[in-house]
């Protein structure tokens, strides 16, 4: 059974239509990742996983049931959803941001327990926000502030996690700390997570599936050695390259023509070997 589907869906905002008529399979306990141009879509096809945005036909399936029939808890209870840039109260704490992911196991029978302090604690120490539980969410730099984001969606404790551009606005170093986070909870804990990353080479890295959106509808998708070609990066980005193997990795890395410093060939092989 895969984690999430969805069955000729279509997604519009107003009269523009966004999504059309899209079928897609995301493979469940994999690190699933979108690709595409800038407005094709990938936002807006997050935001329906997560049933945050009523479709106009067709349906969104969550371990093979359809997620608009599902209680709100319910739902809640098994697919967490970080978007892009989310804001914290002025002075909330990252300890009192990262309880709001207990919120949808609270109702009048059942108060905070120990396994509600469990899943707090246990998020703090994978996301090594633990130090700074006390700190105010709007002090921290903005790849802690991120790491806290992350902690809040680890303790809802779901099997899916849905996350829109999470590297967005953060340098290289903690762009590289967050997506290792999200690598090894999925390695260690088989959680089925589902990213939209602009960034094709840290995409083909961590992704073991990525979906490439195009023209409203799924333009190619499956392992990045397979689907990553000079002809997908033409179609879908309208930009001549050369894919070439990661010479640490493996994984398909990008290289983009363009006009900019050139070296001369027998520099550029001493630069690649060290």
């Amino acid at each position: 059974m895969e984690a999430l589907e969805t069955k000729n869906l279509s997604l519009s905002y107003g009269e523009a239509t966004i999504i059309d008529s899209l079928n897609l399979s995301i493979p469940k306990g994999k690190v699933t990742v979108f690709i595409g141009s800038n407005g094709c879509g990938k936002s807006t096809l997050l935001r329906s996983l997560a049933r945050l945005l009523k479709p106009v036909s067709g349906a969104v399936l969550l371990d093979g049931e359809a997620v608009a029939k599902l209680p709100t808890k319910e739902v809640a209870k098994r697919l967490a959803i970080l978007p892009q840039g989310p804001v914290a109260p002025e002075g909330l704490t990252v300890l009192q941001l990262v309880k709001q992911g207990r919120y949808p196991y609270q109702n009048w029978l059942q108060q905070w327990s120990e396994a509600d302090e469990k899943m707090v604690r246990d998020a703090l120490l994978a996301t090594g926000m633990a130090p700074f539980a006390e700190k105010a969410v709007d002090s921290l730099s903005g790849g802690q502030r991120q790491r806290a984001w992350i902690a809040m969606t680890l303790a809802q404790g779901t099997s899916t996690i849905l996350l829109d551009e999470p590297t967005t606005y953060l340098d290289l170093t903690h762009q590289i700390e967050v997506l290792d986070i999200l690598f090894d909870l999925n390695r260690t804990e088989q959680r089925t997570i589902v990213m939209v990353l602009h960034d094709l080479n840290l995409a083909c890295r961590y992704a073991d599936h990525i979906v490439a959106l195009s023209n409203q509808k799924v333009y190619a998708q499956g392992k990045p050695e397979e689907i990553i070609t000079t002809d997908l990066v033409k179609d879908v980005f309208h930009m001549d390259c050369q894919i070439i193997a990661d010479p640490v990795f493996g994984t398909p890395m990008l290289v983009p023509f363009g006009k900019g410093r050139q070296v001369k060939r027998e520099e550029a092989v001493a630069l690649a070997i060290g």
